[in-house]
């Protein structure tokens, strides 16, 4: 048996492993060391087994995944995302749909703390659901616009996504995000120019709320200071070369911790329950990671991403095509697993083709981002839809599915302009690096 078709038998049980709900990081270890053993013999895989561990423990790269999350919990445990709400309320307060509005902009200003779509959904089912009930807007909009502008927590930096596809790839930290902060913006105004349109369309899913005066409003935007100090001091540190992304992580979480001590809205006992949720998180993912590696190294051994990448080169397929292709298959995938087990999974396998149609393995990151955020918020996983349903028990599963969909296609706008101008994500760090 050759080691091409061992691979694609392993990858056949890979899927139906998750597919029987075997975890992740669990299935990606079996089917790598299972795999591994096929074609090199026990004692070369139980080796690389045994050598793994060592790796991921001693990557300095990694050291910045606890802390961002850290930086991402307290904040979560504070009233930063209400405050955060409030003033983006205010800043829309006389557009129709404004407070839909407001809550694209608190996503996406909270998801640059944060760094998680997942905390950035959970943290605004709870603000801002119940402000936009109590104002008339329909179950809809106001669980459709949080399941989407959730997403923008794992494309605005700093983002946990980018740190892990940053190891798997072996790209800078730093340029990923500064290739992020565009099309993130990008996709968080396309947001609200869904939002604008859907007001005209159905405005009885969005009735007008009462405008402030600008001397409320000016009160109300003071809450932006909190998340421009942390991401000013984090992000534009990354991007001035002051620190490297993990002393900024340091920095933006302590920064973090004491702001919530300052203001009275952290104290120790929160403080250890926000540690001790870092630990198992932290832990679970790098499980996960653990597994992946052993699946890459696999991968590696078969030949599969190799002789893939001749195949569609010898083929004279368009890259365009191939970018298509590989746009309906995560679309597809995203159906089944989420966004990290997503790129865990297939980076290996297709980064190098993509590399080899030309593409900037840069801009592959940034548009894989965005293509998993659409898994996010597909059925029948939905991570954040899920994370809604579960806060959110009295709004009906369908209810949620369409209020989503509209915000695909906000979503399939974003990734064809990406496709049409790679420049978007490929400019700023060409410029800062």
């Amino acid at each position: 048996m050759t080691p091409q078709i061992i691979g694609l038998l392993a990858i056949a049980i890979l899927v139906g492993m998750i597919f029987l709900r075997v975890p992740v990081g669990t299935a990606l270890l079996l089917v790598g060391l299972g795999g591994y053993w096929a074609i090199d013999g026990s004692k070369t895989a139980l080796y690389t087994l045994g050598d793994k561990p060592f790796l991921l423990a001693q990557a300095y790269s990694l050291s910045v995944v606890p802390l961002f999350l850290l930086m991402g919990v307290v904040a979560s445990r504070t009233k930063m995302a209400t405050e955060l709400f409030t003033a983006a309320n205010a800043l829309f307060s006389n557009f129709r749909g404004g407070l839909a509005m407001g809550t694209v902009g608190a996503c996406a200003g909270f998801g640059a703390i944060c760094g998680s779509s997942l905390a950035t959904a959970s943290t605004m089912t709870r603000v801002s659901i119940p402000e936009m009930r109590k104002h008339g807007y329909s179950d809809a909009i106001a669980a459709g616009v949080v399941a989407s502008g959730g997403t923008l927590g794992i494309l605005i930096p700093p983002s946990i996504i980018l740190i892990i596809y940053s190891i798997i790839a072996q790209q800078s930290v730093p340029a990923l995000f500064a290739a992020a902060l565009i099309p993130g913006l990008l996709l968080a105004a396309l947001h609200l120019v869904t939002l604008s349109v859907l007001s005209r369309l159905r405005p009885d899913d969005m009735p007008p709320v009462p405008s402030m005066s600008w001397s409320e409003r000016f009160a109300a935007i003071g809450g932006f200071w909190k998340m421009a100090v942390i991401f000013t001091l984090v992000v534009g540190g990354i991007f001035l070369g002051w620190f490297s992304p993990t002393e900024a992580a340091a920095i933006g979480a302590l920064l973090t911790i004491l702001m919530g001590f300052v203001t009275r809205q952290l104290n120790i006992p929160t403080l250890i329950s926000a540690f001790k949720e870092t630990v198992t998180t932290t832990g679970t993912l790098f499980f996960i990671i653990l597994g992946a590696f052993m699946f890459a190294a696999f991968m590696v051994q078969t030949r599969i991403p190799a002789t893939l990448g001749d195949w569609v080169t010898s083929q004279g397929m368009a890259p365009l095509a191939v970018i298509l292709f590989l746009v309906v298959m995560y679309v597809i995938l995203g159906c089944f697993l989420d966004s990290i087990s997503m790129i865990l999974i297939t980076v290996p396998v297709f980064l190098p083709i993509v590399e080899a149609l030309g593409y900037s393995p840069i801009w592959f990151g940034v548009f894989l981002v965005i293509v998993a955020e659409i898994g996010l918020i597909t059925p029948p996983v939905g991570l954040n839809i899920f994370v809604i349903r579960a806060q959110a028990p009295d709004i009906p599963l369908m209810t949620i599915y369409r209020g989503i969909m509209p915000f695909l296609v906000t979503h399939i706008v974003g990734i064809a302009l990406l496709i049409a101008i790679p420049s978007l994500a490929i400019w700023l760090p060409s410029l800062l690096y």
